[in-house]
């Protein structure tokens, strides 16, 4: 199910739904997207990668719709990190970050350790059918 047929915003503390207003969610729920980057830094590179991402960590944080962010680093795999980014929305991912030179800013930063392109893609939460 796209995010345009389901809009759900998860409160995660509480495990609840609740209804957004305002005029972007025009009357209905809003679904929060987790954003999953999985990210190869070259052998050698790590502490560096770790540095300019702590630099590079505000510009994603002051995004319009940017709930959170957290950078987790391998413990068999060191060299492979992985960016989950929680956004009220895809559309706040792709046009307010991506779209914007913000995420050319956030690239400066963080592109020259990667090994190869990252992988990102959306996920939602699977409701776990719990009242709380």
């Amino acid at each position: 199910m796209s995010p345009d047929n389901c809009h759900l915003t998860v409160n995660r503390i509480a495990g609840q739904c609740s209804a957004v207003g305002g005029s972007a969610a025009r009357g209905r729920l809003v679904i929060m997207v987790l954003e999953i980057g999985l990210i190869q830094v070259t052998p050698g590179s790590e502490d560096d990668f770790a540095a300019a991402y702590r630099k590079a960590r505000p510009i994603l944080t002051s995004t319009p719709g940017c709930r959170s962010v957290r950078m987790t680093r391998g413990i068999e795999s060191p060299s492979r990190f992985v960016l989950l980014v929680e956004w009220d929305t895809i559309e706040a991912h792709e046009h307010d970050f991506r779209g914007t030179d913000r995420f050319t800013r956030w690239r400066e930063l963080i592109g020259p350790y990667f090994a190869e392109p990252p992988a990102v893609e959306h996920a939602v939460d699977v409701p776990s059918g719990e009242s709380r």
